[in-house]
């Protein structure tokens, strides 16, 4: 007794291994043209110059270590205030410039201009509800700053941040 033999297309494999391969080709086509059309936020557009200007940062940090010169940093969590004492060097400047640089998204970075009130303590507003964790620097306000402080801090957090003139973050020359 022979059993009819039904065509291949009324089949339910070979249905559902077509269909398997034809998902699998829409997918890798979609992450395809995700990956061509995204921006990638972590690969500066001027890498070449951002790595030839890795020496004038180390230039900086290693000035400010000739100064003698650190800083300690406290961003009160519930008025958003900066208070950055400022040790060494006597010669005080009036404004320094703060960065706080997110580690993977560069449009996230904040930059804030501190007033020098007396005796090395420096007063600046920081934007409410500051999270995670960031990338700072500390130099003076100029056209070209001769030195700069580097560190590492977590927010919301009370505790003071220590900045000094070490490599703690990737170079940003700006």
């Amino acid at each position: 007794m022979s059993h009819p033999v039904t065509p291949w297309y009324k089949q339910f494999w070979p249905w559902f291994l077509i269909g398997l391969l034809m998902l699998s080709i829409s997918v890798s086509s979609t992450f395809a043209f995700l990956a061509i059309r995204s921006a990638d936020g972590m690969v500066q557009e001027d890498y070449y110059e951002h790595g030839r200007a890795i020496n004038m940062v180390l230039a900086k940090q290693e000035r400010a270590a000739a100064m003698g010169l650190s800083a300690s940093l406290r961003i009160d969590p519930l008025t958003s205030d900066v208070v950055v004492d400022l040790e060494g060097d006597e010669r005080f400047p009036e404004k320094l410039d703060f960065e706080l640089i997110f580690p993977t998204q560069d449009d996230r970075d904040i930059e804030i201009t501190l007033e020098h009130v007396r005796n090395g303590r420096y007063l600046g507003q920081a934007p409410d509800n500051l999270r995670y964790r960031w990338y700072l620097q500390l130099q003076p306000q100029n056209e070209a700053p001769e030195w700069r402080l580097v560190g590492e801090g977590r927010f919301p957090d009370e505790a003071t941040v220590r900045l000094t003139p070490g490599r703690a973050m990737p170079a940003n020359d700006s």
